[in-house]
């Protein structure tokens, strides 16, 4: 496989992705994770909490954003440095979420590039913001 690592980044470039939440989802991570937090696998016990039903796992909404950063933007060979984090709201099975990423800063000193990361909801609300620095690998080489 040849796979070309990108060498260089625009200030505002952008790339997104969006997937459709499914209880499947949920399940899988919370089996992968082993976080079986009753609120994201339990309808009873979720529907009497602040989020009246099963919510998605804010991880896995984040792992939306770095399938966004691993394939997309900065694409492959990108190495993540820092991920900062904020959830802003609750994502229900359903939901279409779209990840985006848009770069804020590129070093091509160092190959390091800074992102802005956001997921949406198919509503238009924000329900994760952050800001992610990754690293190009060619640039860790020698």
């Amino acid at each position: 496989m040849n796979i070309v690592e990108k060498s260089s980044f625009e200030l505002g470039e952008e790339a997104t992705l969006s997937h459709t939440v499914t209880n499947t989802d949920i399940q899988t991570f919370a089996h992968i994770t082993g976080d079986t937090n009753p609120v994201h696998l339990d309808e009873d016990y979720a529907q009497n909490t602040r989020f009246s039903g099963k919510i998605a796992h804010g991880i896995f909404v984040a792992g939306l954003v770095s399938a966004v950063l691993g394939t997309q933007l900065p694409g492959p060979g990108a190495i993540y440095i820092s991920q900062q984090l904020r959830f802003l709201a609750p994502v229900y099975p359903g939901d279409t979420i779209t990840a985006r990423v848009k770069v804020l800063a590129w070093d091509n000193i160092k190959g390091r590039v800074t992102l802005l990361t956001e997921a949406i909801n198919h509503n238009g609300v924000i329900v994760l913001t952050g800001e992610a620095q990754l690293v190009m690998s060619s640039f860790l080489k020698g």
